[in-house]
């Protein structure tokens, strides 16, 4: 249980920081939309965790926990850092235009990445379903990595999906209630903590 919620934690603390700014700026995030959001994010998990059992049943003996250690201690040192990325996007998504990159038919705002309140495109101070469908995919691009990474290790998948699910989407809920009662306008970072959560699973699962 501690596994999965050290996990857990790491991959909704991004989920809260952005609903605490939504919050912050009066943007409204309707239930229907924060379901959207969670239910993105706890799919893309899913598939990575499904990616990673798969590639695991390949490889035979320590080489999947040694692995998902070096991906997650990896993921965690970047995460420690990652601010320094998003500050680099953010000086490059100035313009009202969002900066975005395609992959197959899908259109990834990177501009969402570095500042999530930029996700409400239409500035209507509330998420429609496509604008929190967006802001979803920010907010689980690393759930692909630590999912596989962690799938590696051995991890209670249903434990680890259903926690997800709700822990997200209290996060959520209570990040933007936070926003709005105690601050005007909140900006703080806290992928640092996220990348210490992840190097505490990764040394914990390496000591197995």
């Amino acid at each position: 249980m501690l596994e999965s919620l050290l996990l857990v934690s790491s991959l909704c603390i991004d989920s809260f920081v952005a609903s605490v700014a939504y919050g912050a700026s009066k943007i409204h995030i309707p239930p229907p939309c924060a379901i959207i959001i969670n239910l993105v994010c706890t799919s893309t998990l899913a598939c990575s965790l499904l990616l990673g059992s798969i590639v695991k049943s390949f490889l035979p003996g320590n080489i999947p926990m040694t692995l998902g250690f070096l991906l997650l201690m990896a993921l965690g040192i970047y995460r420690l850092f990652e601010f320094i990325f998003k500050s680099y996007i953010s000086k490059k998504c100035k313009a009202d235009i969002p900066l975005t990159f395609k992959i197959f038919d899908f259109e990834f705002v990177l501009q969402v990445y570095a500042d999530e309140t930029k996700a409400d495109f239409d500035k209507s101070k509330s998420l429609s379903p496509k604008e929190s469908f967006y802001l979803a995919t920010a907010l689980s691009l690393d759930s692909l990595a630590v999912g596989f990474g962690s799938s590696l290790c051995s991890i209670n998948y249903t434990q680890v999906l259903v926690l997800c699910f709700i822990v997200g989407l209290i996060a959520v809920t209570f990040g933007v209630f936070l926003g709005h009662k105690f601050a005007e306008k909140l900006h703080f970072e806290l992928s640092w903590l996220s990348g210490v959560l992840l190097i505490i699973l990764a040394i914990i699962r390496f000591m197995k």
